[in-house]
């Protein structure tokens, strides 16, 4: 799964178009949101294939984005502190966490600096 990065103008239709250029090309939005600061959409969305999305975006016009592996997690529901905990855990083994949402099965999604530690010191919380 990918993490799909693009800014889309602050202006009405800018998050269709993204819809209409990945729908288009067959491509299902698995999670993810989109925020607006100072009239910029940034635009973060989970991705099954990153390269027929990249085309489809690029075809579309709509401006280069950048495609990430992400680490999916799934926190402990009904435990309190679970996002603290997971964030403590990355923070401590010198980790950052670059984007972080949930996908359609409630999972975390992030967009970490370091995989590979990422993974290693997340494994309690292993989909």
């Amino acid at each position: 799964m990918y993490d799909v990065a693009i800014e889309l103008p602050g202006r009405p239709g800018s998050l269709a178009r993204f819809g209409e250029a990945l729908g288009a090309a067959g491509v299902s939005l698995e999670g993810g949101g989109v925020f607006t600061v100072g009239g910029v959409g940034y635009a973060h969305f989970l991705v099954e294939d990153g390269e027929t999305a990249r085309a489809a975006l690029e075809k579309a016009g709509l401006g280069t984005a950048t495609f990430r592996p992400v680490l999916i997690r799934r926190l402990k529901q009904g435990v309190p502190g679970q996002l603290r905990a997971i964030a403590r855990a990355l923070g401590d083994a010198g980790v950052n966490i670059e984007t972080q949402y949930s996908d359609h099965a409630n999972r975390l999604i992030l967009v970490v600096d370091d995989m590979d530690t990422a993974e290693r010191v997340t494994r309690d919380w292993g989909t």
